[in-house]
């Protein structure tokens, strides 16, 4: 990626802002989009976002090119836009771009969660976008960070190695080449099956929140997350959960990560079992946990990560009971379905497809029913 390349960054929350700040430090020209924009008027005024970071870590203020709400301008001109939303904002960020993307554009979710880039292109397609467009999936966010202030972000750790894949894989090295002077810590994912499966979030969000749903309520997330949060039998239920997402992944032919190998990977942390490993890791202490219940955690990873995997495992033929009863506790606990609101294979465009010809989608872009 040369310098001074446009770059837009979809999203000013945690991850945008943290994201749109560090690519500014790194010199490139970097445009800000957020819907709402009340939310980024402190930052168009001051002309950029100021970013803390951990010792080693990017820090100081990143001066932005253009701070806006109007999604035409953001991406014009752009060559990589960078979707930094909560995968349930997805499928209307696509419905946005549709009729201004043009040929030779990448976008990459960070991260897409599970199928991500599979409802992306469907919604695309649906919104009569026919233009070449490379659309790729983070497996996970690249940053632990936060917001600290209406132009202010604070990075607590930039993952070691994270996995990237377009659609179709045949596209990963080209996107991997384009950012490897902004992000070498992107890996070649294989493909989108491999970056959605591979989804940790699916596994410690929502869980964790559900599970320490009355601490949450009692002290408004006065306490650490994933330290005070992951008691050996929440860790329990995480491996439980773990288990029955590396054995789906199985049954559609991918070699699934447990969670133990991701710590590993991410973070370069240990342990003798789940909860020792991720007590391990130091990027964690400091976070605490969601202040109420309608958090992401719930209403984006339940029917943006759980729901698919779940339906991917009925469509293939494996039981995740588990998986099944955080589902249930959620939509209980929120009063929504979130199997209908949820990532079905309908809206992923993949229904009937059989497993050899949904790999044959992700890695070569050829769809048998279309």
């Amino acid at each position: 990626m040369s310098k001074k390349m446009k770059i837009s960054v979809i999203g000013a929350g945690n991850g945008g802002k943290a994201m749109a700040a560090h690519l500014a430090l790194l010199d490139f020209d970097v445009t800000l989009f957020n819907r709402t924009a009340e939310k980024v008027q402190v930052i168009a005024q001051l002309g950029g976002i100021q970013l803390t970071s951990y010792e080693d870590g990017p820090k100081g203020f990143g001066p932005l090119r253009l701070v806006t709400s109007d999604i035409e301008a953001a991406i014009k001109g752009a060559k990589l836009i960078m979707v930094v939303v909560p995968s349930s904002a997805h499928h209307d960020i696509a419905t946005a771009l549709a009729p201004y993307l043009v040929d030779g554009q990448i976008i990459i979710l960070h991260p897409g969660r599970t199928g991500g880039a599979l409802e992306f292109r469907s919604v695309l397609t649906q919104n009569g976008c026919t233009n070449d467009v490379t659309i790729a999936e983070a497996e996970t966010f690249i940053y632990a960070s936060r917001s600290e202030g209406p132009a202010e972000a604070r990075i607590f750790r930039i993952k070691n190695a994270v996995p990237l894949a377009a659609l179709p894989a045949t596209r990963t090295q080209d996107v991997l080449d384009l950012i490897k002077d902004a992000y070498p810590e992107f890996i070649d994912g294989i493909n989108v099956l491999h970056t959605g499966l591979n989804n940790m979030g699916a596994i410690f969000h929502p869980a964790l929140t559900l599970l320490n749903a009355g601490r949450i309520e009692s002290t408004s997330g006065e306490f650490q997350f994933y330290i005070d949060g992951v008691t050996k039998s929440t860790a329990n239920v995480l491996d439980v959960l773990d288990r029955e997402r590396v054995t789906v992944a199985a049954a559609m032919g991918v070699r699934a990560r447990t969670a133990m190998e991701w710590l590993d990977l991410a973070y370069n942390v240990q342990g003798a079992d789940l909860y020792e490993a991720i007590h391990n890791q130091t990027g964690y202490y400091g976070i605490k946990a969601p202040s109420t219940l309608a958090h992401r955690y719930i209403f984006e990873d339940i029917p943006m990560s759980l729901v698919p995997i779940s339906a991917f495992a009925k469509r293939y033929g494996v039981s995740v009971r588990g998986m099944d009863a955080i589902i249930r506790l959620a939509c209980i606990i929120h009063h929504t379905d979130y199997w209908r609101r949820g990532r079905t294979l309908d809206k992923l465009g993949i229904r009937e497809l059989s497993v050899s010809e949904l790999t044959r989608f992700v890695n070569e872009g050829i769809h048998p029913r279309r």
